[in-house]
């Protein structure tokens, strides 16, 4: 009993991997940017949000940005590593940067992308909204 209940111990403490799969960013130009039809933005990427097939762009995958009804959406992270919500369509989901009432979805929240006085300002080069930015990190759970 002992032996299960330390495996289970064990089991439980393991860390979840987790992988980026681009940026969400308004850059053009950039290879790792979304926007980018040539480099994380391509149709063709498995991993791309914009893959209409793919695990991350399909409207019925779990793990889609695309799907209304996702609740694992891809986390986005800025450049200091600070949380910034879930690439999400889900309007209902409170860390949805689609919910208009949510802390990332609100255009009066300063964590929204959607304030363009706040984390949306496209003049911020961190920001997903500046053409010439970085933009944010797409982060998914393997």
């Amino acid at each position: 009993m002992r032996y299960i209940l330390f495996l289970l111990f064990i089991c439980a403490a393991l860390p979840v991997q987790s992988r980026v799969i681009g940026r969400l960013s308004a850059n053009r130009y950039d290879a790792d940017s979304t926007a980018n039809p040539y480099g994380a933005g391509s149709r063709y990427d498995a991993d791309s949000i914009n893959n209409p097939y793919g695990e991350y762009g399909s409207r019925y995958s779990n793990t889609s940005a695309n799907n209304p009804y996702a609740t694992d959406a891809p986390k986005l992270y800025d450049s200091e590593g600070n949380y910034r919500g879930r690439l999400s369509a889900n309007r209902y989901d409170p860390d949805s940067i689609s919910n208009p009432y949510g802390r990332y979805g609100s255009r009066y929240s300063p964590d929204s992308i959607n304030n363009p006085y706040g984390a949306g300002s496209r003049y911020d080069a961190d920001s997903p909204n500046n053409p010439y930015g970085e933009g944010w990190y797409i982060v998914v759970d393997d």
